[in-house]
């Protein structure tokens, strides 16, 4: 289990870090540190360092030993890079995943702090963005490698499996989970799915496309 230890910056923290504005959550935004050094005991740290003249902040950051929240989750946070009105500044969760340490503990932790996040509110992964989806800016750079994304979507399969139970991690992709079989196997006969890749996190188009299917198999 995961150790979550709650932290918070004072609002008189220099350079509006932590504002204070309230804010009801619709997104979770990932990012990482960009620092090969830095634990997330650094990270909070640095956000009350006196010679940190930056305006910018997070709300939880996970290395390969624990999570920290720094600024509540009902509360703005400065790091989406989209100004001071833009969506991911003010209607999402800033997760800082640290880039030293053991890297696959890391996301392993990384994936099971989003997964619960994102339990606790009824959502699925459509609510995952990364820093670039909102400014463009080239992060979480531990998903990025000679200008290509790569390990974002595998980073988004380990979370929801995770939200499903991490114990299924080793399942095989060609099937269902266990939870899953007889609505799988209804959805097959009734043409709303080809029946591949059961396990594959499904993009909105794809959704919207079994709905569809769905709504005009009910309508005839």
């Amino acid at each position: 289990m995961l150790s979550y230890v709650t932290d918070h910056i004072p609002k008189t923290t220099p350079y509006n870090r932590r504002p204070g504005y309230s804010m009801t959550p619709e997104y979770i935004t990932i990012h990482s540190t960009g620092n090969p050094t830095s634990t997330a005991r650094n990270e909070r740290a640095w956000l009350t360092n006196p010679n940190n003249n930056v305006t910018a902040s997070w709300h939880i950051v996970v290395d390969e030993k624990e999570a920290i929240e720094a600024i509540p989750l009902n509360e703005v946070a400065w790091h989406a890079g989209d100004g001071g009105n833009g969506t991911g500044n003010r209607k999402s969760i800033g997760i800082e995943i640290c880039e030293s340490g053991d890297r696959q503990k890391t996301l392993k932790n990384a994936a099971e702090l989003v997964a619960k996040l994102l339990k606790e509110r009824g959502w699925g992964v459509d609510r995952l963005r990364r820093h670039y989806d909102w400014s463009g800016k080239i992060c979480p750079r531990i998903f990025y490698d000679n200008g290509k994304w790569t390990g974002w979507e595998q980073f988004k399969e380990a979370v929801q499996k995770e939200l499903f139970g991490g114990d299924n991690m080793t399942q095989d992709k060609n099937q269902p989970s266990d939870w899953a079989k007889e609505a799988w196997e209804w959805a097959k006969k009734e043409g709303i799915t080809d029946g591949t890749d059961p396990q594959r996190v499904a993009t909105r188009e794809e959704v919207i496309t079994m709905l569809y299917r769905y709504y005009k198999k009910d309508s005839k």
